[in-house]
């Protein structure tokens, strides 16, 4: 049985996430700002919470100071199809000017042993794009996939990362597994040169990287996990969450350092419906716990109902 929700990667920005949704959703086709919720007396302060789609896929977005900075360890493989799309190419090209603009390239825009067309750029907000224009393959790959890279103490984990998260996430499989030959110093034979697979109905990818990285996983970028009731959050949380300290708000760190949000599925549904009155008292009461309570959700969302 598939989650509620496509697994929806969530970013973290200072004050800019209403900003860059709105950017995105002019960049990237079918593409939709969904709703900006303002939660109000945050640790935080007021921050607001944006909800999004790109090609489809869910994002969401807060704005909840600089506590967290976006960096390349998490990054989004956006696919451009030529079997689907003549102007593929064309439009690679159009994506990369616009999120090249105030930005950085990580790898230049060019042909690679690996692919014709292929590029990975740092946005203006920090975000990290790699553009890729797709060779025909059976199973077209989705448009926007998110892309983990184990590096530094991490580096080497990729392979057991994936197997775990299939483990962990029902109606899961694995994809591509494509490992370093020999003679790619410094990354080790065998490790993962790239490698993808299915959770639910999200497709992730993972590759090692023993390259020098100066950055790791962090709260800049977690994965929210939609639940039906409080079991099946129950059951999640247990699986996902490895780092007592880092659990708060429904937010949780694995044992590989990616963070997750596991929350149930009557939280979005109150935070859309634009009561500010009722969204502030489930927020005071979601503030002080580490895992979510429904019951306790419910309650505060119906406490002026019930006075």
């Amino acid at each position: 049985m598939s989650l509620v929700r496509p697994i929806t990667p969530h970013l973290w920005f200072d004050r800019q996430a209403r900003e860059a949704a709105g950017f995105y959703c002019s960049v990237f086709p079918d593409s939709q700002l969904e709703s900006v919720v303002t939660l109000r007396d945050t640790p935080s302060g007021d921050c607001d919470v944006v909800s999004f789609e790109l090609c489809g896929q869910p994002f969401m977005a807060i704005s909840a100071g600089p506590l967290f900075r976006l960096n390349p360890s998490i990054s989004f493989i956006v696919n451009f199809d030529p079997v689907r799309d003549p102007r593929a190419r064309e439009r690679l090209d159009a994506t990369w000017a616009a999120l090249i603009e105030g930005g950085q390239a990580l790898m230049p825009l060019d042909a690679y042993p690996f692919c014709p067309r292929y590029g990975w750029v740092q946005d203006r907000y920090g975000l990290s794009w790699q553009l890729i224009l797709s060779e025909p393959a059976e199973q077209a790959p989705p448009a926007i996939m998110p892309s983990l890279l184990f590096a530094g103490e991490a580096c080497g984990q990729a392979e057991a990362a994936g197997a775990f998260y299939r483990s962990v996430f029902e109606d899961s499989q694995p994809g591509r597994l494509i490992r370093y030959p020999d003679g790619m110093a410094p990354d080790r034979e065998g490790s993962v040169m790239f490698s993808d697979f299915r959770l639910g109905d999200t497709w992730f990818a993972a590759m090692d990287s023993a390259r020098e990285h100066d950055f790791g996983f962090n709260e800049a970028i977690s994965f929210v996990v939609t639940c039906r009731d409080q079991a099946e959050l129950d059951r999640y949380w247990a699986q996902l969450s490895s780092v007592p300290e880092a659990e708060q708000c429904g937010w949780c760190k694995d044992r590989f350092g990616v963070s997750w949000q596991v929350t149930p599925a009557v939280l979005g549904s109150i935070m859309a419906s634009g009561d500010e009155a009722r969204i502030a008292r489930v927020t005071r009461a979601f503030l002080d716990m580490h895992k979510l309570d429904v019951a306790a959700i419910e309650a505060a969302a119906a406490e002026e109902i019930a006075s």
